[in-house]
């Protein structure tokens, strides 16, 4: 492709907004289509930015532009993306990838076949620290990982977590609290460029976390993956109280971490350390400082998610153009997102390991191409799994009176 900006059209106009305000001239894209079921929202969006407006996605994808983005529900992904890549459509989607294995085994193959360029729109490898942490990692001060621990736990007020999850069956109240992983794990992943192999998952139940919402599934867990390399990396999440996005790399010769504390990342401070018989002459036994992004760092500030809502469609932008796969390519999206699912069946079996296939690879996937495991009520029958370690439950008449009031407010029927 020439050096023009990259056409594309955004699936989803709640999370999806975000997108939209970074498609442009400095991430390298021009904004062209929007697509959505909730009219008004759609039409008031595609308005103020003067561009189409479509409710039907086969339609979508018949408009002249290079790419798509995907930021529908969480378990619509794959199937969108599939579509978008068939109909010669580049693709970046937002986590998961995948809901299902059969899911991951078809996307890796459909990115193959069509030779169109796969991303996952994960946004916290972006952050200042993470890119910088991952700076640190390639010198080799630390060594190589051999432990490593990633939280995403982000609790919300009851109304807010109404307002972006409306309807009983909406993702967010049934998702698996193992699925929602990529936050913890990709940023490890990124500082590290190791591959998970292996998981255990146990999931955290406590039914007063989620006594006055409408959702059915656990409020948290704790996964643990084996990696590529041997090491071991500890995620946890979900929505327990405690807000938490927190990282940590343990290697050969020292540790880094993003420093605890107030805030949505907290002080957004490395910490870098050594042992004192361990430490080269030159090296500080410890140094906690805050870094920057390495470049375009007056764009990222003024991005969400710590600045990875810029970098994401930057890095996309730029592969797209080069015809580069990006580091976060459809190998890592579908192995990151297969750890969630994997990890929930762990929990189902009180923590029993379970392989992660490597997606790469035909022989080792084609064993999971029928594999259609799915929590989603879309999918519920006989094998299906449950939304809950204790079961599917169903909220309280209370619970489900105050959020059709608040789903009410935002004009969802």
């Amino acid at each position: 492709m020439t050096k023009d900006l990259i056409r594309v059209g955004v699936v989803g106009v709640g999370r999806g907004q975000s997108f939209v305000e970074g498609a442009t001239e400095a991430a390298g894209m021009k904004l062209v289509a929007l697509c959505d079921i909730w009219e008004a929202r759609l039409r008031d969006l595609a308005g103020q930015h003067h561009v189409a407006a479509y409710t039907d996605y086969e339609s979508f994808l018949e408009h002249d532009m290079d790419a798509v983005i995907l930021a529908n529900y969480f378990h619509e992904h794959a199937p969108f993306a599939v579509k978008a890549l068939e109909a010669g459509k580049h693709v970046m989607s937002e986590t998961a990838s995948n809901t299902t294995l059969a899911e991951g085994v078809a996307l890796c193959r459909a990115v193959e076949e069509t030779g169109r360029i796969y991303m996952l729109a994960e946004n916290y490898p972006y952050t200042a620290f993470s890119q910088e942490m991952q700076r640190l990692y390639r010198t080799g001060e630390i060594g190589e990982v051999t432990y490593a621990e990633g939280e995403y736990n982000h609790p919300m007020d009851l109304e807010d977590v109404l307002r972006i999850s409306p309807g009983l069956n909406h993702w967010r109240s049934w998702i698996p609290s193992t699925y929602y992983c990529t936050h913890a794990l990709a940023p490890l992943v990124y500082i590290t460029g190791t591959r998970p192999v292996k998981v255990n998952g146990l999931s955290i139940v406590n039914r007063d976390v989620d006594k006055k919402t409408v959702r059915v599934a656990d409020p948290g867990s704790v996964i643990l993956c084996r990696m590529d390399n041997g090491a071991v990396f500890r995620l946890f999440g979900l929505t327990l109280p405690g807000h938490s996005n927190w990282y940590r790399v343990h290697g050969t010769r020292g540790a880094m971490e993003i420093t605890r504390g107030g805030g949505y990342f907290g002080p957004g401070q490395v910490r870098v350390w050594h042992e004192e018989w361990d430490r080269k002459p030159d090296e500080e036994a410890e140094r906690v400082y805050t870094p920057d992004w390495p470049e375009h760092g007056d764009l990222a500030r003024q991005a969400g998610h710590g600045g990875g809502d810029f970098w994401t469609n930057f890095h996309f932008a730029n592969a797209v153009r080069s015809g580069t796969p990006p580091f976060l390519d459809v190998y890592r999206g579908v192995a990151m997102s297969s750890v969630g699912i994997l990890a929930w069946k762990s929990a189902l079996e009180d923590g029993r390991p379970f392989e992660v296939p490597d997606f790469s690879d035909e022989v080792a996937r084609k064993p999971y191409e029928d594999d259609h495991w799915s929590p989603w009520p879309d999918h519920a029958g006989p094998g299906q799994p449950p939304p809950s370690i204790l079961g599917t439950t169903e909220p309280s008449l209370e619970s489900v009176t105050y959020a059709r009031k608040v789903w009410n407010e935002i004009g969802y029927e």
